[in-house]
């Protein structure tokens, strides 16, 4: 699959804004904590994925009924879904002058009763976008982060009407960011979660 830019300016996915906040202090000091771990660029990448991934679990894996979607927040109060936790991973990456954008797929849920929008991220290494999904493993998701082929948490099934969506968002979509601004509590979010972009 080709991903495209939903904007041809790779500045715009350096760029801090009300979600991606990589201008906070508590997001400078988690990136400036990780970057002396680093000895480079990339390493400083997988190590934020998997501080994101390993360390702020999935709310729903958790329990947590708190729904954060501002990055500092996520990484504040330590829960978030996919969306927040990609927005997390997005900031870190940012705070360090690693482009990255937000992506999305269409998966089945669980029990077969529907869809629901997943959300991801890509990261910009050696002049091409390599998503990553920070959401969190458990039993039956294994994603690792990679630059040689994808090792995302679920590969989306087309005869389940599941999709790859190809574009890469500078900022959150506006359904998702709606939803997420919207919802009280978890529960009430699961009920709103975007079907498809």
């Amino acid at each position: 699959m080709e991903l495209i830019q939903n904007t041809p300016d790779l500045s715009a996915y350096l760029a801090a804004d009300e979600v991606i906040d990589h201008d906070h202090p508590y997001v400078r000091d988690t990136a400036a904590r990780l970057a002396r771990q680093a000895e480079d660029s990339y390493a400083y990448a997988r190590l934020a994925f998997e501080f994101v991934r390993d360390t702020i679990p999935h709310s729903d894996d958790s329990g947590d009924l708190r729904v954060t979607w501002r990055a500092s927040d996520v990484l504040e109060q330590g829960t978030g879904i996919c969306y927040a936790k990609s927005h997390a991973l997005a900031a870190l990456l940012r705070a360090e002058d690693i482009p990255t954008a937000l992506c999305y797929q269409r998966l089945a849920h669980d029990d077969g009763s529907g869809h629901a929008v997943h959300g991801l991220v890509a990261v910009r290494f050696n002049g091409a976008w390599h998503r990553q999904d920070p959401r969190g493993n458990k039993p039956g998701v294994d994603a690792r982060f990679s630059l040689d082929g994808e090792r995302l948490a679920w590969v989306p099934d087309p005869e389940s009407n599941e999709v790859d969506y190809p574009v890469l968002y500078a900022e959150p979509n506006p359904a998702v960011l709606r939803v997420l601004k919207a919802a009280p509590d978890r529960p009430y979010l699961w009920k709103t979660l975007p079907t498809e972009l």
